[in-house]
């Protein structure tokens, strides 16, 4: 028996080395740790329980026969997350470049199998490149079965995807599906084409960065949702979100113990929105004075800035935010906020964590490039997220909601649970200047007679009231108590039931 535990033993040493010493050293010589390193500082000390360490592929093409390593370039099983059970893969890129084959891909498939039966959270930690060309088809049917399980598991489980690696080629399609998709700076890359294809294709010159790094997917294609500078930092920073996340649909949204006063109130928020109406105040500054011990974890920070997004939480309860951000555009809504905020959404919706939206719109971003771009698409999608959702949706105005941009924005007629306004909300169908100018478009000689008009209708209409009457409003109230408000209306939507008409799956505007 000894000689077998010695033999066990041996074997394990040598998977642990995945492609060598040499090539371990050459990942560390990039900035990069290797994939069991990965692992072990994404997971509680001590908590990884390996699978299939001794898998090797069946290929025999371009003597690839000679050529196995045990584990077959990936490291898969499942762990805890601050006592949170997960599963994990984890590519080996000193094993053959990370590439995917036929049991690497099975691997995969294995733990996101088990994932969805028990209920947890799947993590992979990508750095390939790409699919073994040795394996032909083989590598391109692991593929297809992985992307398979993706959709299966959507709205099941989260899936978070870190890119510590190159991705190209279908293996980007992988991530592209998951929940959240993090990057390194300066040594993570994601495209569908490289830069040599591109410059054979369309005779563009263009860097690995400049077309699939970090800082053009979390900046302009929106594919990423944040970057950080190292491998250690962006674990670290997986571990925070997977805090916040329930480990599947059939949880609701997660609690801790809170020592922040839900009683806090903010005296700095009476002070928040300018006398102006034009000009701009940082929404942040609201949504981190509304969660506990100021905790916000946001998504997609260096994406559509005119709309913030990311998790909170508020009496230790975990809630999505989604806030107009006037600083950006106005807070106005268009083609890339509206996306950003409504998938964020529909994310909530499926795991069950209540929406707290804070809005400041002055309406849909006008011009020819968003009409060509199809903003009245895109804008409906957001319209399509909230409307569908059936999670807890508590919504506060604290200045402008204008047009159909105060309709999108989880109002009362999209099924909002509870709708508060500050005494500085300006609910109407425009702005009192734009809209004295249609009504009385005779008068416009007279510029005195235009300013009285305008100043009747801002009276009239550029407060909180007239909804409040409609009772599209269920209450005004002091901005320095607003954290308490919405606690108090989350503590009471606690047991909501709501459930849509029974249907295969709507038909969003895609």
């Amino acid at each position: 028996m000894q000689d077998i535990i010695q033999q066990l033993e041996e074997k394990r040493a040598k998977a642990r080395l995945g492609g060598g010493q040499h090539r371990i050293d050459s990942q560390h010589g990039k900035g990069k740790l290797t994939a069991r390193e990965r692992i072990s500082l994404l997971l509680d000390e001590g908590s990884f329980e390996e699978w299939d360490m001794f898998v090797e592929h069946r290929c025999v093409e371009f003597g690839m026969a000679e050529e196995t390593v045990t584990g077959d370039g990936v490291v898969t099983g499942h762990g805890t997350i601050n006592g949170k059970l997960v599963f994990v893969f984890s590519q080996d890129f000193t094993v053959f470049g990370g590439s995917l084959s036929e049991y690497h891909a099975k691997k995969i498939c294995k733990i996101m199998d088990k994932a969805m039966q028990v209920g947890a959270p799947v993590i992979g930690l990508n750095d390939s490149g790409g699919a073994r060309i040795q394996e032909g088809i083989d590598s391109l049917a692991g593929y297809a079965d992985v992307f398979q399980r993706n959709v299966m598991a959507s709205g099941v489980i989260p899936q978070i995807s870190v890119i510590m690696g190159p991705c190209a080629g279908g293996a980007v399609y992988s991530p592209a599906m998951t929940d959240f998709i993090f990057m390194v700076r300066d040594s993570s890359y994601m495209f569908v084409t490289g830069p040599d294809v591109v410059k054979t294709v369309t005779n563009e010159t263009v860097t690995a960065e400049e077309l699939g790094g970090a800082g053009t997917h979390t900046s302009k294609s929106s594919v990423a949702d944040n970057a950080y500078d190292n491998d250690v930092e962006v674990l670290n920073e997986v571990r925070r979100l997977v805090d916040f996340l329930p480990s599947s649909n059939r949880e609701k949204s997660p609690v801790r113990d809170s020592f922040d006063d839900t009683e806090r109130k903010e005296q700095s928020l009476t002070t928040l929105v300018p006398a102006n109406p034009n000009k701009p105040y940082d929404m942040m500054e609201l949504v981190e004075k509304l969660v506990d011990e100021g905790d916000f974890f946001e998504i997609q920070p260096n994406f559509a800035k005119n709309i913030i997004t990311g998790f909170g939480r508020m009496e230790g309860q975990t809630v999505g935010i989604v806030a107009n951000q006037p600083m950006v555009l106005a807070g106005c809504l268009d083609i890339d906020s509206s996306k950003k905020a409504a998938r964020f959404v529909r994310f909530c919706d499926c795991f069950n964590i209540p929406i707290v939206t804070l809005v400041d719109v002055p309406g849909f971003l006008p011009g020819t490039s968003q009409e060509y771009g199809g903003i009245i698409k895109h804008g409906a999608k957001l319209l399509y997220a909230y409307a569908e959702a059936t999670v807890p949706k508590v919504t506060v105005i604290t200045r402008k909601a204008y047009g159909g941009a105060y309709d999108v924005m989880a109002s009362k007629h999209l099924r909002g649970d509870v709708n508060y306004a500050w005494p500085s909300a300006e609910i109407a169908v425009m702005g009192s200047k734009g809209a004295v100018e249609i009504i009385f478009r005779s008068e416009l000689g007279d510029p005195e007679k235009i300013q009285k008009r305008t100043d009747e209708y801002q009276k009239r209409f550029a407060n909180p009231f007239i909804a409040g009457h409609r009772g599209f409003i269920d209450d005004v109230i002091k901005p320095d108590n607003t954290r308490n408000r919405i606690i108090q209306s989350l503590r009471m939507l606690k047991n909501k039931k709501l459930e849509n008409p029974w249907k295969k799956h709507g038909n969003i505007p895609l």
